[in-house]
């Protein structure tokens, strides 16, 4: 029997043994759902702590539930630091971060160095998934030489697939199981071997035509998001400037039935994805030579917008006859969208650093980051503030970052001397309130 035909059936009977490298916000509930499915799952990190975590049945992100985890282990799902282990397995399904470098240029590096580390224990009969974001062309012009160079042959003796993330954290209405995958292959067998990994554990697989057409399908989704944003957020400040509700607006534009999608501003993008992901088609398109200055411009909107908020918060204290310099601001959710405790490239950050460096003493309120984290270019020793009235009233201003649900807003808008609201979160005209 061909090694197609080998996996192929191992794949279809659940007995292959899939192992996801990078269990962070997409590899964690991608490994749970294979598990769920029944098949054997295997973990590898580099991060010790995750696999401590997953050994004691514990969750490590707060939107996903402990007994999921236990559930997952109870299946046969385990974890482990030593990368030797995946030569025990049918299916690598690398969920690695791509994030950018300081020029604001991809940083490979995630991918091909956990590509390189498993180069040692490849076999012939296994297939190899890409799901991380990145530009057209990474699949085939950076994993495909590495894998040929042991001696197997992709589409032959090994499969080679390109099937991007399409996770939503915190978002209830769609789970793993249920949002499509799209999948493109090396080759057509390996697309055909990518369909049958993906087609039991997912509700609908989307086949393309190549791993460089799953890549750019990824790109459009999220730069579709981040244009359209840039654009919401551009008329934000034009609305403003004319005393005009933006969010009233597009309520009453949302109302049209076809052609209107409504996209809601904010203090600027967070998340792995939508503030980076433009750049990496930016980047790979000058190698064509074209400029794609629509993306780029939206991009420079979205990146301005925590000045905006920044200058929205002088605004509001100028009005109570205070500077920036020696008040004391309370930012309200520092995770990069509501209900997660994701804070990668969150906006709220940049702005506590932005208002830091004016002066101000800066706290923060977040039910789901209890101690703020080590992070690459910010440095804060600081721990979530419990919010009560007497807390309320000891800042010159609050800011409103993140909507999280678990934030009283009746008792902020009573208590707080100054609000300044980067959410939309009050509609009503309140004597302490600036829109931002």
């Amino acid at each position: 029997m061909s090694f197609y035909n080998q996996l192929k059936q191992k794949l279809n009977n659940k007995t292959a043994r899939i192992a996801i490298v990078g269990l962070g916000y997409v590899g964690l509930p991608l490994a749970i759902r294979y598990a769920e499915a029944g098949y054997k799952v295997l973990g590898l990190d580099i991060a010790q702590d995750k696999i401590d975590y997953i050994a004691a049945g514990e969750t490590y992100i707060k939107h996903i539930p402990a007994a999921d985890v236990q559930k997952a282990v109870a299946n046969g799902f385990s974890a482990t630091t030593d990368f030797t282990r995946a030569a025990t397995a049918d299916a690598l399904i690398l969920c690695v971060p791509t994030p950018l470098n300081q020029y604001r240029e991809p940083d490979l590096s995630f991918v091909t160095n956990t590509m390189d580390s498993l180069l040692p224990y490849l076999k012939a009969g296994q297939i190899i998934s890409l799901e991380s974001t990145t530009y057209p062309g990474t699949t085939e012009e950076e994993l495909k030489p590495r894998i040929e160079s042991t001696g197997l042959k992709v589409g032959k003796d090994v499969f080679l697939v390109y099937s991007p993330e399409r996770e939503d954290p915190g978002n209830q209405n769609f789970t793993t199981r249920t949002i499509p995958k799209v999948c493109g292959g090396s080759s057509a067998a390996c697309k055909e071997m990518g369909i049958a990994l993906y087609d039991q554990v997912i509700d609908q697989v989307v086949p393309v035509s190549s791993t460089q057409t799953a890549e750019m399908t990824k790109l459009l989704e999220n730069i579709h998001r981040a244009v359209n944003i840039g654009l919401v957020n551009e008329m934000k400040i034009v609305a403003d400037k004319m005393g005009i509700d933006i969010h009233e607006v597009i309520d009453a534009a949302a109302t049209k039935p076809f052609g209107f999608v409504a996209y809601h501003p904010g203090p600027g993008l967070g998340g792995h994805c939508i503030p980076i992901d433009p750049f990496y088609l930016t980047w790979k398109a000058r190698e064509y030579g074209v400029n794609t200055r629509f993306i780029e411009l939206a991009g420079e909107v979205n990146s301005s917008m925590p000045q905006y908020v920044v200058s929205k918060v002088a605004e509001g204290l100028n009005q109570h006859k205070k500077a920036i310099n020696g008040s004391k601001i309370l930012v309200l959710g520092i995770a990069y969208k509501k209900n997660v405790d994701d804070m990668r490239e969150s906006p709220s950050v940049e702005i506590m650093q932005q208002l830091k460096e004016l002066g101000a003493e800066v706290a923060y309120s977040d039910p789901y980051v209890p101690v703020f984290p080590k992070m690459r270019r910010y440095a804060f020793d600081l721990e979530s503030v419990e919010l009560s009235e007497e807390m309320l009233a000891q800042y010159d201003c609050v800011l409103i970052a993140t909507e999280h649900d678990a934030f009283d807003y009746n008792l902020i808008g009573k208590k707080s001397q100054l609000i300044v609201d980067s959410r939309g979160m009050y509609r009503e005209t309140l004597g302490n309130l600036v829109k931002a």
